[in-house]
């Protein structure tokens, strides 16, 4: 017998991979699956991390541009927040994540793997899902989860065996990933505190710099193509500003809202590309969609991250939502805008060949071609018939 562990070489992990091999008396392997926020440096130290955890093999994984394809570009066309306010920072790499663990469990011939999720949380719930739907045919051990295992427990468990744990780990956890990073800790256990700096892993707004950072995005059909005029991916273009975004302290914020289990959680997270792209990405929308295609949309991208937050991926009406948004997004092209400034993003303007603001035929407020005078007169007559009809009858009622 032999195990997989999903890797990420944090806390909880790293717990899995002595104890499956001490529990089970079998050779344990890691992979990671980068879903983004690993840096080639941070890639060798959690090789190197596995190794010393004793893991007979360790795997590497690109899957950030599975996880924009399969999530974060309907994201970013249904400009979705949950909360107004949270742009599913992690979430949505559980499924791609367990989809490259079933892969290289094929791969390897292995027919056990492990994920560290506790029993408290979301994750859980999204890669027993993914697994299930995935590789039912494999058997998923959740040590971490059966044991009701505690950090302080695990992390006083690795120190007896002499195995290095960083402090910080311990009191904080910080998942990162392409759409953003997840920080939970003491504070976020309840509503009242706020997280110190010293749990963030980038600077605040008031270290940010004085001046402010001018960008122009380029977008094709919803989607981002370039930045400052440079072609670039998807996936680098929010790399990017990721980069940029942390040095002015962007899309930083706690959020509360319910849980896949039922109860209440809260988060802190910062996310710069997502705080970036979407209002910038919801602002040319403004000037090429009809009204009710908007309406609509905010619906339907409301519900989409809902379902996809709470392990509803695979359902099909996940796929049938995609499809109104791609066909939404046919004419959401052109250029939009934006100016960072410790914290604050502002979308300063947008073009597009596509825009509905046509000043050749009318001017809010102005002037316009399609129209006269008598034909407002009669307009507005028409359309106010129904509060007309319903104001008399109701002053009658209430005169009687």
């Amino acid at each position: 017998m032999s195990i997989i562990v999903a890797f990420s070489g944090g806390l909880d992990t790293s717990f899995c991979v002595p104890f499956l091999r001490e529990e089970h008396g079998c050779d344990v392997h890691t992979v990671t699956v980068n879903t983004g926020g690993i840096s080639p440096d941070e890639a060798v130290a959690i090789e190197r991390r596995s190794r010393e955890l004793g893991a007979l093999s360790h795997h590497m994984v690109d899957a950030r541009s599975d996880l924009f394809d399969r999530s974060l570009q309907y994201l970013i066309k249904g400009n979705v927040l949950r909360g107004d306010l949270y742009p599913l920072c992690v979430g949505p790499d559980r499924v791609v994540q367990a989809a490259a663990l079933v892969d290289a469990a094929r791969k390897m011939g292995i027919s056990t793997v492990a994920h560290g999720s506790t029993g408290a949380g979301n994750d859980q719930i999204r890669f027993d899902i993914a697994l299930s739907v995935l590789g039912g045919d494999l058997d998923v051990l959740t040590p971490i989860r059966d044991g009701n295992l505690s950090r302080e427990f695990t992390s006083g468990w690795l120190k007896e065996r002499g195995y290095a744990v960083d402090a910080s780990t311990t009191t904080y956890s910080i998942n990162t990933g392409l759409w953003g990073t997840t920080v939970g800790g003491k504070e976020t256990l309840g509503t009242s505190e706020p997280l110190p700096d010293d749990a963030w892993p980038t600077p605040s707004a008031a270290d940010a710099p004085d001046e402010t950072a001018l960008l122009e995005i380029g977008f094709e059909k919803g989607v981002p193509v370039s930045l400052n005029g440079k072609e670039m991916s998807a996936v680098d273009i929010i790399e990017t500003l990721n980069t940029l975004g942390e040095e002015h302290a962007i899309g930083r914020a706690i959020h509360v809202g319910d849980t896949i289990l039922g109860i209440k959680g809260r988060v802190g997270f910062q996310a710069p590309a997502a705080a970036i792209l979407i209002p910038a990405h919801r602002e040319l929308e403004k000037i090429v969609l009809s009204r009710w295609q908007q309406y609509h949309k905010a619906q339907l991208g409301d519900f989409y991250g809902m379902l996809l937050h709470e392990a509803q991926y695979f359902d099909p009406v996940m796929r049938d939502i995609e499809a109104l948004m791609d066909s939404s997004q046919e004419t959401v092209t052109g250029s939009v805008r934006v100016t960072l400034y410790k914290g604050n993003v502002s979308v300063s303007g947008c073009t597009s060949p596509f825009s509905l603001f046509d000043t050749g035929v009318a001017t809010y407020g102005e002037q316009n071609d399609l129209w006269d005078g008598r034909d407002a007169r009669g307009f507005a007559r028409i359309l106010g018939v129904q509060s007309l009809l319903t104001h008399g009858v109701r002053t009658k009622q209430k005169d009687s």
